[in-house]
């Protein structure tokens, strides 16, 4: 068998501080890993320091970490790719781990659940985030996932070949988690230590701007994938409305051949008639993501899941 391909996957915006250490342990955890820094418009010299400790560097103008996961996707060519951020919080001696457990399920996605070691690392606001959405994401889709948020994972050829990319910021984590869910791909995950960054080095998360648009994608997602349950309970409250509003109203006819108070009269048949169509719509959207998901079904197959070879150490 051919030596099996591994590449980690580093995007980067202002990471000078850290990105050269970064780099480093992953050079000695991955021997046999190629290592590609994505620059995002970074202004700290953050590529000059990528470049000098061997990582290949290339850039992505647009700004956003969804925009650099999409170009990374789709310039690498691997068996396996390794996604981690630039920050050096994660835990560089567990990839071996994820890898080696990747190939011996095989896994499609091996997610790092991160444990926090350092106080003040996970902050309080972001944590809580994590665990709403995360929870939102396991009540729709599935609950096979934990840590829906983590930065740090091992994605397989024909997870990453099936994946079509099309957020443009911190969301993307939501839609590589959603993409797993809805293909039934073999998941798995590692605990993995969680440190605080370096004094001088700053998270570019916000906690409520990207919470919103985290939340917002949630529920764009539960649209696209999920149109019949939504649109259902539109219909079921439309004419529960109409069935309420209307009752009085057919009691009065029958009782008297009289139809009181005409203007409710129309409501309640224009909210059954919205009823109708809601259920319409519902019918007609879940048939076409049926297809959708039929085709990235038939992208995902194109790709074999790969035997497992033995793992090289970590030096």
């Amino acid at each position: 068998m051919n030596t099996l391909r591994v590449v980690v996957l580093i995007p980067c915006y202002n990471e000078a501080l850290t990105i050269g250490k970064v780099v480093n342990d992953f050079r000695i955890a991955l021997p046999q890993a190629v290592i590609y820094v994505y620059d995002n418009n970074s202004v700290d010299g953050t590529r000059e320091i990528a470049l000098a400790a061997g990582a290949i560097v290339r850039s992505e103008l647009a700004q956003g970490k969804g925009n650099v996961v999409r170009r990374m996707f789709r310039d690498v060519e691997a068996d396996f790719y390794f996604m981690v951020d630039g920050d050096d919080t994660y835990d560089s001696t567990i990839a071996p781990n994820m890898l080696r457990l990747a190939l011996d399920g095989p896994f499609d996605l091996v997610n790092c659940v991160r444990k926090d070691t350092e106080q003040e690392a996970y902050r309080l606001g972001h944590r809580f985030g994590n665990q709403l959405l995360t929870g939102m994401v396991r009540h729709i889709f599935g609950d096979r996932i934990r840590d829906m948020l983590s930065g740090y994972k091992v994605l397989s050829r024909r997870f990453v070949k099936s994946f079509p990319a099309l957020s443009g910021g911190f969301d993307t984590e939501t839609e590589l988690t959603v993409h797993a869910l809805e293909l039934s791909m073999p998941v798995a995950h590692v605990e993995g230590a969680y440190k605080g960054r370096p004094d001088g080095s700053q998270s570019k998360l916000n906690t409520y701007r990207d919470g919103i648009r985290i939340l917002w994608l949630i529920a764009v997602l539960f649209k696209h994938e999920r149109p019949m349950r939504l649109f259902l309970f539109i219909a079921a409250l439309l004419a529960l409305s109409s069935i309420a509003l209307g009752i009085p109203i057919v009691a009065h006819f029958l009782n008297t051949g009289l139809v009181p108070r005409l203007p409710t009269a129309v409501l309640a048949t224009g909210l059954m008639l919205l009823a109708s169509l809601s259920f319409t719509t519902g019918l007609v959207l879940d048939t076409v993501t049926r297809g959708r998901r039929e085709g990235r079904m038939l992208a995902y197959l194109q790709y074999a899941a790969l035997p497992a070879v033995p793992v090289p150490p970590a030096q």
